[in-house]
C-alpha cells in the first residue's frame, strides 16, 4: 500500500507502542526477508472485511496526504458501497474538487478493492476524527483513523553544526565519520516529552475545540463531541474537570461564525459575524490570504453585523475562512458541493478500419465538468496521452477522444464517469479491405511484340505476385515487374508462342486475386489445302465433372474453343435449345480464326443453363455440350426475431435462406447497433453455423435493431431485415425481507420491501400468492398488482395453516418469488389492551379558552378493544366533544373550548375482560379579572405606599405578577412603575413634588394581562416643603490680558516665484487688533499679499514673491492694556537656471512653518 507522502508521519495508535520507534519513516524500506534490528516483525495479513485498514498519519499543513485501506470483497455478496466521513457527519465525496479525490480499483483475481483518499495541501480545518465505511446488501462495518496538522517545525534548541563529531577524535576531519549520536538523544526525549504530553493532555483533541468546550454549557458536550468526531467522552469529561473553567466572554465578537458552511456550485453564500463595536476594523481571510472587495467577495456592513456574500462559489472557494478583530479571530470552513454531472448524449459504438481517424463524443449536462475516460477499465489520462496516439479535449459541454491514425491496439470497451452517472461503448478496429480501383484486361498479342498487365488497387503499400498458368513469374531479361504507388505492371517484351497463358496478381495478405489471358496470334500459311472433317478441341478450365463449368457470379467467364477442320467449319452456340448468335453486349460470341469464344462480362443467375456448340463443314459435324454452373452468395437470412431478452442478452432466431447461391451455406455473421443509430457493431469474427444466437455486452434500457448475413464459399449476402426494436431488460430480483405484520380469523397482513435490483424496467407492482398445507397449488391473491409493499389476504379459511410468497413484475416479467419460511396459521392473535398516553399529556394538559381540544391517543389490542371515554365519571356531551375511534387510536375533539371542559377525563379500553385505564387532565384558561380594592395606604416624601387585593377570577390558573402604572391627575398619561410585581402591594418611589398621582394594576397570568384594571380610589399628592435659596458670594475674575506672542515671526529666505507664507500666533483679551508691516510701512489691500486670522494664527500669504519684496515684516496686535510686536527678516532670491524651464511647484511645495496655538 502507497504510505503518506514524506511529509507525512503514522501517529502512535496506542500507549503500547514503543518509545525507541522513530516517529519518522526511513527513507527507504528494509527488506522483507530482513527487518531491521529492534522493529517488531511484520504481521501476517488480516483476514475480515479490511485486509489493510487505513493508518492515523500526522502531516504538516501545506503538505499532500494519501490514505489507502484494502477491503476483502469475498464477504459481501455484492459490489460493496465504500464511503469516507469526516467526524460522524460529513460525507467526503460532497468535497471532491481540487483539494479532495478519491480513488477505487478492484482486483478481480482476487476480489479485492483498493481505496484510496487522497487531501492536497493539508491546512488546519483538516484536523480530525475520519471514518470509512463499507457497506452491502446484508453487511457493513466501518473503521476509523484520524490525521492531525502541524505547522511547520523551527529548530527552537539552537542546534549547530558544532553538535556534530567524527568518530575518532584523534584521527584527522578528513579520515574521521560524522557522528549524530549527540542530536539525536536530544531529538529522542524532545519526541518522547511531546508525545508523552500530547497523549495525556490533549487526548487528539485539537486546542480550539478544548477551547470552545471550556466556554461552552455542560448541555452542549454531547453535541460538541459529535459535531466533531469526539469519541473518547468520558477520558474527555475527566480532562474539563480537572481545568477551572473559565468562560471568556469575547471582547471583540457578540456572535461568531459556524463550525461549517455547506453552498451548491453556482450559488452564492453570506458568511455573517456579530462584532460588540461597530468602530473596529475587521479584516476576512481565506487560507490565511487577506480577501479584498471585489464583485467575488462583497463585504457589508448592517449596524453591528459584517456580512461576507461569495457569489457564484465555486471549487476554488472549497477553503478555510477566518476574520479577525483587533487580536480575536474565529473560524470556519465552506464546503462547495458540486452538483452530479449527467450524460445527456452519450458515447456510441463505432466499427473502424486501421489507420481511420475515430472521435468518440460524450455530452454532458454542465461545461468544464470533471469526467474519467476509461479503456478496458484502465484510465485515460492526459498525461499518458503524450505518449499514447490519443487526445482528449474539452469542447463547452462535449468531451472528445480522438485518434489520429486508430491501430488494432486501440479496439476495446471505452467507458466514460461522472459523478452523477457513466456511459460506455464499444470500438471495433478492422483491417482495411483491399479495392481494385483497375483490373486486369486480356490480351491478344502477335509474335515479336509487347504486351502488358497492369491493374491499380487503393492501397500503395500493398505489394504481390504475379503468376503464370499458377506458377510465379520471374523477372528476366524479357520481363519486367514493377510497383509504382498503386499501380502494379508486368510487361513481357518480344512476346513468343509460349508466353500464352493465364496471368493472375495476387496482393500479399489479401484473399483477392486478378486475372486475365493473354492469347498469341500466331499466322499460319498453308500452301496445300486440304479437307478435314471439324473437330472441336474443349478445354473446360476450372471444371468439376465432365463438360460443366462453374463461375462465379460477377466475375467474368471467356469459354475458349478450339476448332479444326477444313474447309473451316460454320460454328453454331445454343443455350438449352435455342440458338444464341450475338456478338456485343454483356454476352458475346466472339469468333476467330480455328477458335470461338463464348464470354459472358458480369455473371448472373440467368446465365446458368447446358450451352451446345456445333461445327459443320462439307465434310462433317462435331457437337460438344457444356453445363455452366453459376456460384453465387446466399440470399439474406429470412424470419430474423428476437425470441426473449434479459438484462443485458438477447436470443436472436431466424431461418436459413431460400437460395444458398450454389455452394452450401458455412455460416452468418451477425451485426447490432442502437436504434437511432448509424453504426453498425459485428458481434462475431468467425462465421456462426447455428440459427440461434444469444447477444451479450448490452446496456439495459437501451433500444437496439440486429441483421444477420449468410456466409458460403462465394462471400457473403445482403444483410436481412432489421429486426424489430428491442430493449434489453430483466425481470427485478425477489422481494425483500417478507413478514407477518398483522393475522385474524380470516385474513393476513403481509408486508416486505422492495427488490435489490430492479433495473431500468422498472417494477409495475407486486403479485401475493398463497398455498395451503400439503397442497402445491399456489392461488393468486390479487389479480391486479399492488404498488405498495404490503397487502392483507381476505377469505381465508380460519385455522388452517397456509404458505405465502410475493413476486414483483415490470415489463420483463415475474421475478423469483420471495417465500415465508414457514406456514402461517390463520387464527386471531388475542392481544392485551394497552393504551400508549402520549408525554405531553402525561401531566396537566392547558389550553386558552376559544382554542380547539384536538387529543389523539394511540393504543394496542386485538380483537379491536372497545373504547370509553367519561368525565368525572360520567359520559361525555355529544353536543360539545366529538370522538372517533379506530384500530389503533381513538381522538377527542372540542371545536372551541370553553372553561366548563376542565376536568379530568378517564379513557378506558377493553378487550373482552381485560381493560386498561388512562386519566388525562385538561385545564381551560383565560385572562384574570382585574383585581381589587386598590388603595392609597401612604404617602411620604416623594414615596407612595399602594396595596390592592387579588382578583376574584383568576382565569382558572395562578396569578403569576401584576404590573402597577401611574398617571399624573393633570395630564393622566399611564406610564409604568413595576412589571411582574409578585406581592399585593408596593413603593411606587420618585414621585414628583406638587402633583397628585392615580394609581392602576393590571392582572397577570399565562394568558397575559387583565383585559381591564383596578383603579386607585384616592390619589397620592405630593406636597412641597420649604426650601430657601442662598445665593453664594464669589469675587469675577478677570479674564483680560494684554497681547502676547506665543509664537514669533522666523527669519525666512524663498525663491522668487514661488508663493511664501509667514505665521506667528498672538493671545489677548479683549482680541487684539492685528496690523502687518513692511519696513514700518503698513500693508494695506494689496493683490498680492492675503492676511488670515484663524483663532489667533495670523498668517501672511505673499503670492509669488519678487527680490522687491524682500524687506523686514513686521506684525503689531495691540488692545486697551497694550501691544506687542514681532518682527523677521524675508529675503527673495533669484531662480536658479537649471529650473528656469520647469513649471512652479504647488503652493503645498513652498517651504512654511505652520505654528499652531490657541487665544
Amino acid at each position: 500500500m502507497p504510505e503518506a507522502k514524506p511529509a507525512a508521519k503514522t501517529a502512535p495508535k496506542g500507549k503500547d507502542v514503543p518509545k525507541e520507534t522513530p516517529k519518522e519513516a526511513p527513507p527507504k524500506e528494509a527488506p522483507a526477508e530482513a527487518p531491521p534490528e529492534g522493529q517488531i516483525p511484520a504481521m501476517e495479513e488480516p483476514t475480515g472485511v479490511f485486509l489493510k485498514k487505513p493508518d492515523s498519519v500526522s502531516v504538516q499543513t501545506g503538505s499532500d496526504v494519501v490514505i489507502v485501506a484494502k477491503v476483502n470483497g469475498k464477504e459481501f455478496p455484492s459490489k460493496p458501497t465504500i464511503r469516507w466521513f469526516k467526524g460522524k457527519w460529513l460525507e467526503l465525496s460532497s468535497k471532491i474538487g481540487a483539494r479532495f479525490s478519491l480513488k477505487e480499483s478492484h482486483d478481480a483475481a482476487s476480489n479485492v478493492f483498493t481505496v484510496e483518499l487522497r487531501i492536497g495541501k493539508v491546512v488546519l480545518g483538516d484536523r480530525g476524527d475520519y471514518r470509512l465505511e463499507v457497506k452491502a446488501k446484508n453487511a457493513c462495518d466501518s473503521c476509523g483513523f484520524s490525521i492531525d496538522v502541524e505547522a511547520p517545525r523551527q529548530d527552537s534548541s539552537g542546534q549547530s553544526l558544532e553538535s556534530f563529531k567524527r568518530a575518532g577524535e584523534a584521527k584527522s576531519d578528513n579520515t574521521g565519520e560524522l557522528d549524530f549520536s549527540g542530536l539525536l538523544k536530544k531529538r529522542e526525549v524532545v519526541e518522547e516529552e511531546k508525545k508523552k504530553k500530547k497523549d495525556e493532555d490533549d487526548l487528539g483533541i485539537p486546542p480550539e475545540i478544548w477551547e470552545l468546550l471550556k466556554g461552552a454549557k455542560k448541555s452542549e458536550y454531547e453535541r460538541i463531541a459529535f459535531q466533531y468526531g469526539i469519541t473518547d467522552l468520558r477520558g474527555m469529561l475527566k480532562r474539563l474537570k480537572k481545568v477551572k473553567v473559565e468562560v471568556k466572554k469575547s471582547a471583540a465578537f457578540t456572535k461568531k461564525l459556524d463550525p461549517a458552511y455547506q453552498v451548491d456550485k453556482g450559488n452564492k453564500i453570506k458568511l455573517v459575524v456579530e462584532i460588540s463595536d461597530p468602530d473596529l476594523p475587521l479584516k476576512w481571510f481565506k487560507n490565511g490570504q487577506e480577501i479584498k472587495p471585489s464583485s467575488k467577495y462583497v463585504f457589508e456592513n448592517v449596524g453591528k453585523k459584517r456580512i461576507l456574500t461569495i457569489n457564484k462559489c465555486t471549487l476554488a472557494d472549497d477553503a478555510a475562512y477566518e476574520v479577525a478583530v483587533k487580536d480575536e479571530k474565529c473560524f470556519t470552513e465552506l464546503f462547495v458541493k458540486e452538483p452530479p454531472i449527467l450524460i445527456i448524449k452519450p458515447l456510441e459504438d463505432q466499427q473502424v478500419y486501421v489507420g481511420d481517424r475515430v472521435e468518440m463524443v460524450v455530452e454532458v449536462s454542465e461545461e468544464g465538468a470533471q469526467v474519467m475516460w476509461m479503456k478496458d477499465g484502465v484510465e485515460l489520462s492526459r498525461e499518458k496521452s503524450y505518449k499514447a496516439s490519443y487526445s482528449l479535449k474539452k469542447d463547452g459541454k462535449r468531451h472528445i477522444l480522438t485518434y489520429p491514425e486508430v491501430t488494432q491496439e486501440d479496439g476495446g470497451r471505452y467507458q466514460v464517469m461522472t459523478n452523477g452517472g457513466q456511459c460506455e461503448a464499444e470500438l471495433i478496429v478492422e483491417e482495411k479491405p483491399l479495392e481494385v480501383l483497375q483490373g486486369i484486361a486480356d490480351l491478344t498479342v502477335k509474335a515479336s511484340d509487347q504486351a502488358v498487365f497492369k491493374c491499380e488497387v487503393s492501397d500503395e503499400k500493398v505489394t504481390g505476385k504475379w503468376y503464370k498458368n499458377g506458377v510465379e513469374v520471374r523477372p528476366s531479361k524479357r520481363i519486367t515487374i514493377s510497383h509504382k504507388g498503386r499501380f502494379h505492371k508486368l510487361v513481357i517484351d518480344d512476346v513468343r508462342p509460349e508466353d500464352e497463358g493465364d496471368y493472375t496478381f495476387v496482393p500479399d495478405g489479401y484473399a483477392l486475386s486478378l486475372s486475365a489471358k493473354l492469347n498469341f496470334l500466331e499466322i499460319k500459311v498453308e500452301y496445300v489445302p486440304k479437307q478435314e472433317p471439324p473437330k472441336i478441341h474443349l478445354d473446360c478450365s476450372g471444371k468439376t465433372s465432365e463438360n460443366s463449368v462453374v463461375v462465379v457470379a460477377g466475375n467474368k467467364l471467356r469459354l475458349d474453343v478450339s476448332i479444326t477442320g477444313e474447309p473451316p467449319p460454320t460454328v453454331t452456340w445454343l443455350k438449352e435449345d435455342e440458338a444464341f448468335t450475338t456478338t456485343d453486349g454483356r454476352t458475346r460470341i466472339e469468333q476467330r480464326a480455328e477458335c470461338s469464344s463464348f464470354v459472358i462480362e458480369s455473371a448472373e443467375r440467368v446465365d446458368e443453363g447446358r450451352y451446345t456448340i456445333k461445327v459443320t463443314n462439307p465434310v462433317g459435324e462435331d457437337v460438344v455440350s457444356i453445363f455452366l454452373r453459376v456460384v453465387d452468395v446466399p440470399d439474406p437470412p429470412e424470419a430474423v426475431r428476437v425470441t426473449s431478452v434479459g438484462e443485458d442478452w438477447a436470443i436472436l432466431v431466424w431461418e436459413p435462406p431460400k437460395y444458398d447461391g450454389g455452394q452450401p451455406v458455412t455460416g452468418y455473421l451477425l451485426e447490432r447497433k442502437k436504434k437511432g443509430s448509424q453504426r453498425w457493431m459485428k458481434l462475431n469474427f468467425e462465421v456462426f453455423t447455428e440459427t440461434t444466437y444469444e447477444s451479450t455486452k448490452m446496456i439495459e434500457g437501451v433500444l437496439y435493431e440486429m441483421r444477420v448475413f449468410a456466409v458460403n464459399a462465394i462471400g457473403v449476402s445482403q444483410p436481412s431485415v432489421n429486426t424489430k426494436p428491442f430493449m434489453p431488460i430483466a425481470p427485478t430480483s425477489e422481494p425483500l425481507h417478507l413478514t407477518v405484520e398483522d393475522v385474524t380469523d380470516t385474513t393476513t397482513t403481509l408486508k416486505w420491501r422492495a427488490p435489490d435490483r430492479i433495473g431500468a424496467g422498472g417494477i409495475d407492482g407486486y403479485l401475493v400468492e398463497y398455498c395451503l398445507e400439503g397442497s402445491e397449488e399456489w392461488v393468486p391473491a390479487n389479480t391486479q398488482p399492488v404498488e405498495r409493499c404490503g397487502f392483507t389476504v381476505k377469505d381465508l379459511p380460519t385455522g388452517a395453516k397456509v404458505l405465502f410468497r410475493v413476486v414483483a413484475v415490470n415489463i420483463a416479467g415475474r421475478s423469483e418469488p420471495a417465500t415465508l419460511a414457514h406456514p402461517v396459521t390463520v387464527r386471531e392473535i388475542v392481544e392485551q389492551p394497552k393504551i400508549r398516553l402520549p408525554r405531553h399529556l402525561r401531566q396537566t394538559y392547558i389550553r386558552r379558552v376559544g382554542e380547539q381540544l384536538n387529543l389523539a391517543i394511540p393504543f394496542q389490542g386485538k380483537p379491536r378493544p372497545q373504547v370509553t371515554w367519561t368525565k368525572a365519571g360520567a359520559p361525555l356531551d355529544a353536543s360539545r366533544v366529538h370522538v372517533r375511534n379506530s384500530d389503533f387510536d381513538t381522538v377527542l375533539f372540542v371545536r372551541q373550548a370553553a372553561r366548563a371542559d376542565s376536568g379530568e377525563y378517564e379513557l378506558t379500553v377493553r378487550v373482552e375482560s381485560i381493560e386498561d385505564r388512562a386519566t388525562i387532565r385538561i385545564r381551560v384558561v383565560e385572562k384574570a379579572g382585574p383585581p381589587e380594592n386598590v388603595m392609597v395606604k401612604e404617602v411620604w416624601g416623594t414615596n407612595a405606599l399602594v396595596e390592592w387585593q387579588p382578583p376574584r377570577d383568576d382565569g382558572n390558573c395562578e396569578v403569576t405578577g401584576y404590573l402597577v402604572q401611574k398617571a399624573d391627575k393633570k395630564t393622566m398619561e399611564w406610564f409604568n412603575v413595576f412589571e411582574h410585581n409578585r406581592h399585593t402591594r408596593c413603593t411606587v418611589p420618585d414621585l414628583i413634588m406638587g402633583n397628585e398621582y392615580y394609581f392602576r394594576i393590571f392582572s397577570e397570568n399565562i394568558c397575559g394581562l387583565s383585559d381591564l384594571p383596578g383603579v386607585s380610589k384616592n390619589t397620592a399628592q405630593i406636597l412641597k416643603t420649604g426650601i430657601t435659596f442662598k445665593q453664594p458670594d464669589y469675587k469675577e475674575h478677570d479674564f483680560r490680558t494684554p497681547p502676547k506672542f506665543l509664537t514669533p515671526l522666523i527669519d525666512r529666505v524663498v525663491v522668487a516665484g514661488y508663493s511664501a507664507a509667514l505665521n506667528c500666533a498672538v493671545r489677548g483679551h479683549p482680541k487684539p487688533k492685528v496690523c502687518w508691516m513692511k519696513n514700518q510701512v503698513e500693508i494695506r489691500e494689496d493683490p498680492r499679499f492675503l492676511i488670515t486670522n484663524h483663532q489667533g494664527v495670523l498668517t501672511l500669504n505673499i503670492r509669488r514673491p519678487s527680490p522687491f519684496d524682500a524687506g523686514t515684516y513686521s506684525c503689531r496686535a495691540v488692545n486697551e492694556l497694550g501691544e506687542a510686536l514681532a518682527e523677521c527678516r524675508l529675503d527673495v532670491r533669484g531662480q536658479c537656471t537649471s529650473f528656469s524651464r520647469s513649471p512652479p511647484l504647488p503652493s503645498s511645495a513652498s517651504a512654511s512653518v505652520q505654528l499652531m496655538s490657541t487665544c
